[in-house]
Formats: C-alpha cells, sequence, structure tokens
C-alpha cells in the first residue's frame, strides 16, 4: 500500500447539511467531484455503513476514462464520511481511504479532506490539485442560496 496523501481545509459559506448532502446525493456529487475537463457517471451509490458506490470519470477531451468504486465505512450524518476507493485499472492498485469532517462554524462548515494510500503511479500534486478543483465546485453548489419562489 502507498503512502501517499493529501489533506485539504476549506471554509464554506453553507451548513453541515448541505455540505454533507453534496457527498452523500448522487447528482451532487456527479456535478463536483470530477476535476476540470472530465465528467462523471455515478453507478450506483447506497451511503450506509457497508455500503458501496461505483462512478467512472471520462476524460472530455480524450473521451477515455476510468471506473472506480469503494465501501462507506463510517458515517456520521452531517459530520463525517469516511470510505474507501479502488480503481478497477490492476495498473493502479491498492486502496485508498479518504476521511471526510464537517463542523458547524460561525461562519458555515469546516470542512477537512484526507485521502490516503493514493496509488504510486498518481502523482501527489496531481491528486491535490484534481481535489482542490473539485473542492472549488463543491462551493460553487453549496454556497449559492436559491429558494423555489418564482
Amino acid at each position: 500500500m502507498s503512502d501517499n496523501k493529501v489533506s485539504l481545509h476549506r471554509m464554506i459559506k453553507s451548513s453541515p447539511e448541505k455540505v454533507y448532502r453534496a457527498f452523500t446525493d448522487a447528482t451532487a456529487i456527479a456535478s463536483w467531484l470530477p476535476p476540470y475537463g472530465f465528467l462523471c457517471t455515478v453507478h450506483d451509490m447506497n451511503v450506509q455503513i457497508g455500503g458501496t458506490f461505483k462512478m467512472s470519470f471520462h476524460n472530455f477531451t480524450t473521451g477515455n476514462g476510468h471506473s472506480f468504486g469503494g465501501e462507506y465505512l463510517e458515517i456520521k450524518p452531517n459530520e463525517f464520511l469516511k470510505y474507501t476507493d479502488k480503481f478497477d485499472d490492476p495498473n493502479m492498485p491498492g486502496i485508498m481511504t479518504t476521511s471526510i469532517w464537517l463542523k458547524k462554524t460561525l461562519v458555515g462548515t469546516e470542512l477537512k479532506v484526507l485521502q490516503e494510500g493514493i496509488p504510486a503511479v498518481i502523482p501527489v500534486e496531481m491528486c491535490y490539485l484534481g481535489w482542490q478543483e473539485s473542492l472549488e465546485k463543491l462551493i460553487k453548489l453549496v454556497e449559492p442560496e436559491i429558494s423555489d419562489a418564482g
């Protein structure tokens, strides 16, 4: 197992409930998780301890993609998520573990992300850059307060 890891921290002007929903709703996560230039298809998502998920990222430029999936290990709604990720590609072996902490603050939500066990073939800098882009998209999804009134 690789000891490659990335850690990110953000303050988000939104409630922990809304940020948590962005991690646990298939349509939402497909909109923000893939880095710029990629599309995401969520094939399956069962957010419960022992539940699994399966997704694919598609490179919009080349049309190529990769699929991955994992299992939810720990869940505390609106506070904490821990899940595994494993690529289907045998050239990217190992199981990654991602931990997500959400904490209510005066301004909204403190978000901490730790992804461990990143396959050695993936440059850590690229993974970190990808997470930065994803979190930028997450913030643009959860910070606007839009009412249904028309």
